[in-house]
């Protein structure tokens, strides 16, 4: 299961708030294609499958939802937030990736 770290789980929230869905989940699961042989994919989700993962994250307790498969290729990962001049957006660290594309959305 992935994790969020605190900045990435305040954006979450924020993002939440904004749309209105406070109900929704994160969904964050890996799917084949991209450059390196597979690719991340986050998105609000309000269909869970009985055995999806769940956990929360955070002061504002963000829930996150990740199916059994993308769960193997996710444990371990983390879930970051920046914002700066240098670098801006979501970014996952995920260990389990032993290569990763020049646009950092694709690993193998």
């Amino acid at each position: 299961m992935i994790t969020l770290t605190d900045s990435a789980a305040v954006k979450v929230k924020e993002l939440l708030d904004a749309e209105g869905a406070t109900d929704l989940a994160l969904r964050v699961a890996v799917r084949p294609g991209g450059c390196s042989g597979f690719s991340y994919e986050m998105y609000f989700d309000g269909e869970f499958a009985p055995d999806d993962e769940q956990a929360s994250f955070g002061d504002a307790a963000v829930r996150v939802v990740v199916d059994q498969a993308s769960s193997q290729l996710l444990q371990g990962a983390t879930l970051d937030y920046k914002n700066g001049l240098d670098q801006s957006g979501f970014a996952i660290t995920n260990p389990n990736a032993t290569r990763t594309c020049g646009c950092g959305s694709s690993f193998s």
